[in-house]
């Protein structure tokens, strides 16, 4: 599993992070922090002073999500993290 720390831009509506079509696709999940520390993940990093969604989905889909979030408008920065599963 690959999980992807997602900074926003200033404003920007978390729901224009992925299409809908590559959420489909690749059945990435998309949660803010307190949803993730809830469903189990740990040792995640606190967010810095913008508004932050953790997206987990599988390695396999890891390049595809990547030019995704470097494309998107809606991303100030992020980081990848790959989790051993």
């Amino acid at each position: 599993m690959v999980v992807f720390e997602v900074y926003l831009v200033p404003g920007a509506d978390a729901a224009d992070i992925l299409s809908e079509e590559t959420r489909r696709e690749t059945q990435a999940k998309i949660l803010t922090h307190e949803e993730a520390v809830r469903v189990g993940f740990v040792g995640l990093p606190e967010p810095e002073d913008r508004e932050m969604r953790i997206i987990a989905v599988s390695h396999r889909y890891l390049s595809w999500i990547h030019r995704a979030l470097e494309m998107s408008a809606a991303v100030h920065k992020f980081r990848v993290h790959e989790l051993d599963t």
